[in-house]
């Protein structure tokens, strides 16, 4: 039977307000780096910030994305330092125990959008995402955006993944969204395989007729979504190739990468999907993982 005077007391703050951003909280410099991103995301999105600080008294099996009992990392003394510098922003602690993306999926559930941290490895490797993080990305129904260690630079356009077969409102308006509230360009970017096919209009200007209907079907779901976000700056770009490979040349200088997530599961339960794990592992921007139907 497990000693109750083993688990550390679930302290909380007063009840957050219902709408909030929760960021996971370990106090290692990836999670130091998504409290500073998911601060300044709520102070835009004017809302709250939950800092979630979970412990797991299981086997060390996680890498640390949020925290396998780390006692020196302090959500309080955190919580005081986003305030001071984010005059005004209600900020909110949370401690609990427990399984992390238990803990952390139910937490998506209740906020507008999960903040966690990635470490960097550096070099071609890419960067440590723990079986918590792919866990909670392939279960939650709310957007999760990774960030990496260190703090990102502030600015940089927006860059959203598309998916011309599943142009998914709930992806396209999270990425007018997120850059409305920036000020930010948007770029929208869809990867084609190109399929070696020529039509007589196209090939007479020496382009491949499936990108040149891409170009066309691309052109009309912009113009839908520019309607609702007038002031949003929209460029598209086709790149015929590997999704993610494509994806991640044109996400170098951006400020924050978006691409979608269909909510399936497999006969070994919810998955992510190939080009979500390799933008999961390679992106070097923090990156927002937004589900849909």
């Amino acid at each position: 039977m497990l000693d109750q005077s083993l688990i550390p007391p679930q302290r909380c703050s007063p009840r957050p307000p219902a709408r909030t951003v929760t960021v996971g909280f370990d106090g290692s410099r990836a999670s130091l780096a998504a409290v500073s991103w998911a601060a300044a995301e709520a102070r835009r999105r004017g809302v709250a910030l939950r800092l979630l600080h979970v412990w797991d008294l299981g086997p060390d099996v996680h890498s640390p994305l949020v925290g396998h009992g780390v006692p020196e990392a302090d959500p309080r003394a955190t919580a005081a330092r986003v305030r001071h510098d984010h005059p005004g922003l209600s900020v909110f602690t949370l401690d609990r125990c427990g399984e992390p993306a238990s803990v952390l999926c139910r937490a998506a559930g209740a906020s507008e959008m999960l903040v966690l941290g990635s470490r960097g490895l550096g070099g071609p490797a890419g960067f440590a995402v723990g079986s918590v993080a792919l866990t909670v990305v392939a279960r939650t129904r709310r957007p999760i955006v990774l960030v990496r260690d260190p703090v990102p630079m502030t600015g940089g356009d927006v860059v959203l993944g598309l998916d011309l077969s599943h142009p998914c409102d709930e992806v396209l308006e999270f990425a007018f969204s997120h850059a409305n509230l920036r000020g930010a360009p948007l770029r929208v970017v869809h990867s084609p395989h190109p399929s070696g096919d020529h039509g007589p209009e196209a090939a007479g200007r020496g382009i491949p007729a499936d990108t040149a209907a891409a170009s066309h079907r691309l052109a009309r779901v912009i113009d839908q979504w520019q309607h609702a976000f007038p002031g949003v700056r929209v460029t598209a770009e086709i790149r015929p190739g590997r999704t993610a490979r494509q994806l991640l040349a044109a996400s170098g200088t951006a400020g924050l990468v978006v691409i979608g997530r269909r909510n399936r599961n497999s006969r070994l339960g919810p998955h992510t999907g190939v080009v979500n794990r390799t933008m999961l592992h390679h992106c070097r921007v923090p990156m927002a993982v937004v589900p849909h139907d």
